[in-house]
């Protein structure tokens, strides 16, 4: 017997599928308009490019020529991939703690957790320059002390959200089954990487995979920290090719699919793993 059809779920299904649509059309366009010849593009920008009617691969030619993508991938990549091993470790680790100990002042640190999610960055980032600034790593020419400038305010603006989200998963994982490795002989942390990280491995995957997508796209802390071309991430070059390109739509148009490309494809592939880390802690609670 078939699903009964209700005005409720025609409803859901149209209003999910306008949201969709409104949500993928824009991206849409920006890669249609990426193969279309510069001059075309205020004329006809709906259409679909063909050769001999508009179609071009000018605009990735001449956005690979202008700008150093891949120096910038590099800058992306080596303080995103830093920020998410960090995050992931330190998350893990205080969650376990927070869940499986009971201590003086474990009250406080949840709280304090918890205040932590709810400062936006431009509340704090002056009294963090002038900090690192006194370390010596804030406005440095040097490659490795501005990036690292950058990693560890990233660091500390993901490790509450993630540590929530692990502790949540941590506390529906069977107590038993650490009872059971303890009497066995195992040790504390024995426990925490054998039999917490492959239980919640869903969730550790989740926190992840949202870090390093922040840590990526994060325009305003990397804005306020690198300062020399040598040092600029993926979200600064496109902040400097929307300035300087002007209104040569094709040039932005190829840029943004350029940049876009590898976060939509990370997501992809591994949109599984989002899906089950965000909904195993309530399904198994």
């Amino acid at each position: 017997m078939g699903k009964k059809v209700t005005p409720a779920k025609v409803c859901t299904y149209a209003a999910l599928t306008v949201w969709a649509l409104t949500t993928l059309y824009p991206f849409v366009w920006v890669i249609l308009n990426s193969f279309r010849e510069k001059g075309l593009i205020r004329k006809d920008s709906f259409s679909l490019p063909t050769p001999g009617n508009g179609f071009t691969l000018d605009n990735y030619t001449k956005a690979m020529e202008r700008f150093d993508f891949s120096n910038a991938y590099l800058n992306s990549l080596i303080v995103s991939i830093s920020v998410t091993v960090v995050v992931v470790i330190l998350a893990g680790l205080a969650a376990y703690g927070l869940v499986r100990y009971r201590f003086r002042l474990r009250g406080l640190c949840y709280s304090l957790i918890m205040a932590g999610m709810m400062f936006p960055v431009f509340s704090t980032i002056i009294p963090v320059f002038r900090m690192e600034a006194a370390w010596g790593i804030a406005s440095s020419s040097n490659r490795w002390l501005s990036l690292l400038a950058v990693i560890l305010p990233q660091i500390a603006g993901n490790l509450c959200f993630a540590t929530i989200v692990l502790m949540g998963f941590i506390e529906s994982v069977p107590i038993e089954l650490e009872e059971s490795a303890y009497v066995d002989g195992c040790n504390v942390f024995q426990v925490y990487f054998h039999i917490i990280m492959p239980a919640a491995k869903s969730s550790f995957a989740t926190v992840a995979i949202f870090s390093f997508l922040w840590s990526y796209n994060d325009l305003f802390t990397q804005n306020f920290f690198l300062r020399y071309p040598h040092e600029k991430t993926i979200t600064l070059l496109l902040n400097e090719i929307s300035s300087q390109a002007g209104v040569d739509y094709g040039l932005m148009a190829a840029s943004v699919v350029l940049i876009v490309i590898p976060v939509l494809a990370v997501y992809i592939l591994l949109q599984k793993h989002i899906i089950k880390g965000l909904t195993a802690g309530a399904i198994k609670g």
